[in-house]
């Protein structure tokens, strides 16, 4: 389906990306939005590691003695050592996170979730703080301007599909914090629409 325009570019917090136009499927595809309290995935979206745009991964870094000793993990075994240009990257670039044994370096190998989101919580730092962008934004995301679905929505292929609100609806308040009320407004108007 073809993106819809939005009334201007919406740039993040952050400067980029901008966004400009929307996926309909966002408002059609559905997740299941309680990521802590799911039973089936086990953690299935962290098997990959994860794109952290250069301030994010600065901002990691500022933490990297406490987040050492908290992790257990070495701030050498952090990231893969790739970097990639990305203009659309807060820093414009990325850093690609290590996958250790089958997840994301970062994963709580004894419970569930991200480690990463967990220190933040026990420190009284807001997790946006640290967590990434395109990590705050999953199973949403963005490329050249549009707001879509992440690969793994598009293909079928993550396992939370299908069942709870849709993406935009489970994302909405994520998408205020990174590109404001106005933007979420102009989604809401579309939503009502039944795009």
């Amino acid at each position: 389906m073809k993106p819809l325009a939005l009334p201007h570019g919406f740039p993040s917090r952050y400067g980029v990306p901008v966004l400009d136009a929307v996926a309909p499927e966002i408002f059609r595809r559905r997740f299941f939005t309680q990521c802590m309290d799911c039973t089936f995935c086990h953690d299935w979206c962290c098997q990959f590691g994860v794109d952290v745009d250069r301030y994010h991964a600065h901002r990691i870094m500022a933490h990297a003695d406490a987040l050492e000793a908290y992790l257990g993990v070495p701030r050498a075994l952090w990231f893969t050592g790739t970097v990639e240009p990305e203009a659309d990257a807060p820093g414009g670039e990325t850093w690609r996170t290590a996958v250790i044994d089958g997840a994301c370096v970062f994963l709580n190998r004894r419970g569930r979730g991200c480690r990463l989101h967990t220190f933040c919580l026990e420190q009284g730092i807001d997790h946006h703080e640290l967590k990434s962008l395109v990590d705050g934004l999953f199973p949403l995301t963005f490329e050249e301007g549009v707001l879509s679905l992440a690969e793994e929505a598009l293909s079928g292929e993550l396992v939370c599909l299908d069942t709870g609100p849709t993406l935009y609806r489970g994302m909405r308040e994520e998408l205020r914090y990174y590109f404001g009320d106005e933007l979420v407004g102009v989604l809401d108007g579309l939503e009502a629409r039944g795009i």
